[in-house]
């Protein structure tokens, strides 16, 4: 038949569609990668949740809070690593695909090398502060709320993010600190905290009498509903810690809920006081400063 184009399979179009073949399968492996590395971090903090659920139901009160906190946590650095994990499968697909299409990947990748050095180089202390973030959320080692020392700054953190934490300070000050600047921290309400409060009585009065008068001061705390629930177990009386010409020096411990040590404290002495002054135990005064005789 005059005028018909017989059809003739070339082998550029047989390349093309094994080209197009190993496109799709690329992208259908790289979906099918993201999903399941999704689902896996998503079953891993789901276990993290359930065993911070089991701890929450048999914990006892001062550890109820931590085991909220963990449960947060867990939700917190799910969504981290979900993230990292589309992006390295994505790069990589795009990669291949790239090459499959007949794009030539030496001269990007080698651009890609000299790029990421440059701003590697610019980017280090991001770098860091970005891995110093995701350990503390890992770690947990403080979280909002919190008062913590992180060494220039001291306070509550307000807010905490992979690049940097917030801390107020007493005075008001709101302080942004970069987490790898962060070498050592100490968390003052953690899981729990303990109240520690010394009284200085003096070196004439009867220790014996002293020390039970502030023990049953400690004791009423816990017959107060208003301190009950700060307190937990039973005071600790710890004896003189000090002995010299200015007095003797009690001391009596509590574990309380986490941050509320310093109330705790302040309520405890003012009992003391009270409850001293009832017994007749004289507090340690200073010795009197003379002046020089000339």
């Amino acid at each position: 038949m005059s005028g018909v184009v017989a059809f003739e399979w070339t082998p550029t179009m047989d390349r093309a569609l094994a080209s197009g073949v190993r496109v799709v399968v690329i992208v259908a492996v790289a979906v099918v990668l993201n999903a399941l590395g999704r689902r896996a971090v998503g079953r891993a903090s789901l276990r993290m949740q359930q065993a911070a659920g089991d701890v929450l139901d048999r914990a006892p009160e001062k550890l109820v809070l931590a085991s909220k906190r963990r449960e947060s946590r867990a939700q917190t650095v799910s969504s981290v690593l979900r993230g990292v994990t589309s992006a390295v499968v994505m790069t990589v697909a795009t990669l291949l695909v790239l090459g499959e299409v007949g794009v030539n990947l030496a001269p990007l990748i080698a651009g890609a090398g000299i790029a990421s050095v440059a701003i590697g180089f610019g980017t280090q202390s991001l770098v860091r502060d970005v891995v110093a973030g995701l350990f503390v959320l890992i770690e947990d080692q403080y979280g909002v709320g919190d008062t913590i020392d992180a060494g220039e700054a001291s306070g509550t953190v307000e807010r905490v993010t992979l690049r940097a934490t917030q801390l107020r300070d007493l005075s008001g000050t709101l302080w942004h600190v970069p987490n790898g600047a962060i070498t050592r921290v100490g968390n003052r309400s953690q899981d729990w905290s303990r109240a520690v409060v010394d009284v200085v009585v003096d070196a004439e009065a009867d220790l014996t009498l002293a020390r039970q008068t502030f023990a049953t001061a400690a004791q009423s705390l816990l017959a107060d509903p208003v301190w009950a629930g700060k307190v937990h177990g039973e005071p600790n009386d710890m004896g003189v810690q000090a002995l010299d010409v200015t007095g003797a020096t009690l001391r009596v411990v509590l574990d309380t809920q986490p941050g509320a040590q310093w109330s705790v404290e302040r309520e405890l002495r003012q009992r003391a006081k009270s409850a001293l002054d009832e017994a007749g135990v004289a507090l340690a005064r200073p010795p009197v400063q003379r002046p020089p005789t000339g």
